[in-house]
C-alpha cells in the first residue's frame, strides 16, 4: 500500500521520451533534420544589408513590384520607382538595394531606386564611352530644355535636341519615356546632358542620302510645313529640307505665307532647282496649278471695264487685283483728268475695290494697264462753251513760278495767270506777293489752248483798266503828293493817290536843301513821263522846286532884255534930234549902254 500511495514527480523530464519526434510535425530528427537544413541554406543567397544586387519581377500590380532576390523571403518595391522604365514585366532582372534583411514584420525591405543612383554615374560614363542607347523619363520642363532621370540622375535634355525638326510645345513631352545618347559629361559639377536628336540623325541621313540621290527638277514630292518665315515656307520632305520662297506659293500676291499655308500640313511641292551638292533645294507650290493669265477670258479686250482690288500701292501707281493672280497698273497720270502729278495714295489706298477701263493688254507678256479716269468725262471736251473767252470762274491756286500762278477751276482743268495778269496798279515781282497756294481767286478766260490743254486767265481783267483815267490825271508836268514806299539802289517806289505807283531816280529825289529822300516821307512829285502801255510813271521831286527857280530866273531874264531895249529906242530917237557938237556926249552914251549890255 506504500507503493501504492507513493508521489509521482511530474515536473522531472522522462529520459526516454523523444522531443525531437514531438516538436518536428514533418517527422524528420536529429541527424536527418540537419542535412536536411544544410542542404535548404544551400538553396538560399547570401544577402547582406547595404549591397545592391539583382533581381527577379516575379509579379507586378498597379502599385508594387514583387522582387526575388533568392533569399528566404520576397521584397516589395514601389512601381513608381519604375516610372522611367513602363515596358516592366514579369521575368525582368532589375537592379536592387538591400535596405534590411527583415522590418518590423519580416519582409525584406529593397530600394530599386538606391539601386541606380549608386550605380548611375558607372553606367552614364560607360554609356557615353561604349555609345550606348539608354532610356530615361523627362520629368519636367526647365528654361531651354527638359530635366531627364537617366538612372536616377537628373540628365539636362536641351530644347535644340528633341528632335530634328523645331519643337513649339515642349510640355508634350512631360511624362514620357524615351530612349536618349550621353552627349556630354561635367564631372566636376555633376552634369549629363543627353540628347534624343542624336538617335534619328543617323538614320535620317541614310534617308537623306537616298532622297538627294532621287531629286529631279519638276518633280513633284509630299512634304510637311517644317517652318514658316516671312521670306518663304521650309517644308520637311522626309529628312531634307526644301524652301517655297513666297513668290512661289501662289500667283496672286501674299503678304505673308501664313496666309497659304500652316505648320504640320502635308502638301505636293515641285522641285524647281538646287544646287550642286543638293543641299538647298527650291520649291514650287504655285507652279502645281495653271498660270490665272492662261485661264484668263478670251473675250477681254481694250476698253473693256473691269473690278478688281488694290493689292499693292507705290507712288507712281496702284495694282489692281482683277483675278487670282492677274493684275493691272492703275498709273497715277490715269487715276484723274488733272494734270498735277500727285502721289497714287491721295486716290486709293490697298483693299480699295475699285472699276478701271482696260488701257493696254498683252497676254504674252501677260501685262496690263488700267484707267480710272476714263469712266468719267474729259472736262476738256465741252470746254469751249463750258470755259469760253470772256467768262469768269472761281479758280483754287495750285503752284506758283516767277512768272505767274497755276490754277484749276476743277479737276482736270488747269489755267496760268501770268504775273502781268494780276494786278493793273501794283507791280507784283513775285505771285506769292499777290495770294497763296490754296486761294480761290477770281478769274477770266482769255485764251483757250484746247492741244495743251491749257486756258490762259487773268485777274485784273475782271475790272475796268483804271490806266485809261490815269491817263487824264497824271499828266505831264503835273504836280502830286506821294509817299516813298521804297528805296533800293536805281531809285524808289512812290505811292501816288488811287492806288498807282510812280517811280523816280535818286538824282530826283534830293529835297531843296540837298538832303536825299528817304522811305516814308511824303513830299511832291512832278510826272515827268507817263506811259499807259507801259503802265509806267516817272516821277522827280527834285524838278518841283527847280523849275519854280528856273522859271524865276527866266522870267528875270526877260525884263532885263525889255528895259535894254528901251534904252536903246530912247538913244535912237536923241540921235535924230542932235547935233555934231554932242557927238561926244553921244560917244559917252553908248559906251555906258554897251558896258551895261556887258553886263547882263
Amino acid at each position: 500500500m506504500v507503493e501504492e500511495n507513493k508521489k509521482v514527480d511530474h515536473s522531472a523530464p522522462d529520459a526516454e521520451f523523444d522531443w525531437d519526434a514531438f516538436t518536428n510535425e514533418d517527422g524528420f530528427a536529429g541527424e536527418k533534420r540537419t542535412e536536411l537544413e544544410a542542404m535548404y541554406d544551400k538553396t538560399l543567397s547570401t544577402v547582406a544589408e547595404k549591397e545592391v544586387i539583382d533581381g527577379t519581377v516575379i509579379s507586378l500590380n498597379k502599385r508594387e513590384v514583387v522582387i526575388n532576390i533568392g533569399y528566404k523571403s520576397d521584397g516589395i518595391v514601389s512601381l513608381n520607382e519604375f516610372r522611367y522604365n513602363p515596358e516592366l514585366t514579369v521575368g525582368d532582372t532589375v537592379e536592387v538595394y538591400v535596405e534590411s534583411q527583415e522590418d518590423k514584420k519580416g519582409q525584406l525591405v529593397l530600394s530599386h531606386k538606391k539601386a541606380r543612383a549608386l550605380r548611375s554615374w558607372d553606367r552614364v560614363n560607360s554609356a557615353l564611352e561604349n555609345d550606348e542607347i539608354i532610356k530615361g523619363y523627362i520629368k519636367c520642363r526647365t528654361k531651354g530644355g527638359m530635366i531627364v532621370d537617366v538612372f536616377g540622375i537628373e540628365a539636362f535634355l536641351p530644347g535644340s535636341q528633341i528632335d530634328v525638326k523645331p519643337i513649339r510645345d515642349y510640355d508634350v513631352y512631360v511624362g514620357k519615356t524615351m530612349e536618349f545618347k550621353v552627349v556630354k559629361i561635367n564631372h566636376e559639377f555633376k552634369n549629363v546632358v543627353v540628347s534624343h536628336k542624336a538617335l534619328i540623325e543617323a538614320e535620317l541621313e541614310q534617308q537623306k542620302k537616298e532622297i538627294i540621290a532621287k531629286l529631279e527638277k519638276g518633280q513633284v514630292l509630299e512634304g510637311t510645313v517644317k517652318n514658316i518665315t516671312s521670306y518663304g515656307v521650309f517644308i520637311d520632305l522626309g529628312g531634307v529640307d526644301g524652301l517655297i520662297h513666297i513668290t512661289d506659293l501662289s500667283w496672286g500676291r501674299v503678304t505673308h505665307p501664313s496666309e497659304i499655308v500652316e505648320l504640320d500640313q502635308k502638301l505636293n511641292v515641285v522641285i524647281l532647282d538646287f544646287d550642286d551638292d543638293k543641299k538647298r533645294i527650291a520649291l514650287g507650290l504655285k507652279q502645281l496649278t495653271p498660270h490665272p493669265w492662261d485661264a484668263l477670258d478670251a473675250e477681254l479686250k481694250v476698253g473693256d471695264t473691269v473690278k478688281g482690288k488694290v493689292v499693292v500701292m507705290a507712288d507712281y501707281g496702284a495694282f489692281v487685283e482683277i483675278a487670282t493672280g492677274v493684275e493691272g497698273l492703275i498709273h497715277v497720270s490715269e487715276m484723274s483728268w488733272s494734270q498735277h502729278l500727285r502721289s497714287a495714295q491721295d486716290f486709293m489706298k490697298v483693299g480699295d475695290e475699285v472699276e478701271a477701263q482696260i488701257l493696254t493688254l498683252d497676254r504674252e507678256e501677260r501685262k496690263m494697264s488700267l484707267g480710272i479716269k476714263q469712266l468719267k468725262a474729259d472736262p476738256w471736251a465741252e470746254v469751249d462753251t463750258k470755259y469760253a473767252v470772256n467768262s469768269k470762274h472761281t479758280a483754287k491756286v495750285r503752284n506758283f513760278t516767277n512768272f505767274g500762278v497755276f490754277v484749276e477751276i476743277e479737276e482736270g482743268v488747269d489755267g496760268l495767270i501770268h504775273i502781268s495778269d494780276l494786278s493793273w496798279t501794283k507791280k507784283v515781282k513775285h505771285p506769292a506777293e499777290f495770294t497763296q497756294i490754296g486761294a480761290e481767286i477770281e478769274v477770266k478766260v482769255l485764251e483757250i489752248d484746247k492741244d495743251n490743254r491749257r486756258l490762259s486767265l487773268g485777274h485784273k481783267q475782271l475790272e475796268e483798266n483804271p490806266w485809261d483815267v490815269f491817263e487824264t490825271i497824271f499828266t505831264t508836268d503835273s504836280i502830286h503828293e506821294g509817299t516813298i514806299v521804297e528805296v533800293f539802289e536805281k531809285g524808289a517806289v512812290i505811292a501816288l493817290p488811287y492806288g498807282v505807283e510812280g517811280f523816280a531816280t535818286p538824282r530826283h529825289l534830293v529835297k531843296e536843301d540837298g538832303a536825299q529822300a528817304k522811305v516814308d516821307e511824303k513830299l511832291q512829285f512832278k510826272v515827268i513821263e507817263f506811259s499807259k502801255a507801259a503802265k509806267r510813271i516817272i516821277l522827280s521831286h527834285s524838278r518841283t522846286f527847280e523849275d519854280v527857280k528856273k522859271a524865276e530866273e527866266t522870267a528875270a531874264k526877260k525884263e532885263a532884255a525889255k528895259s535894254t531895249k528901251k534904252g536903246v529906242k530912247k538913244v535912237k530917237d536923241s540921235l535924230e534930234k542932235t547935233t555934231l557938237g554932242d557927238i561926244s556926249e553921244l560917244a559917252a552914251l553908248k559906251s555906258q549902254l554897251e558896258g551895261g549890255k556887258d553886263a547882263e
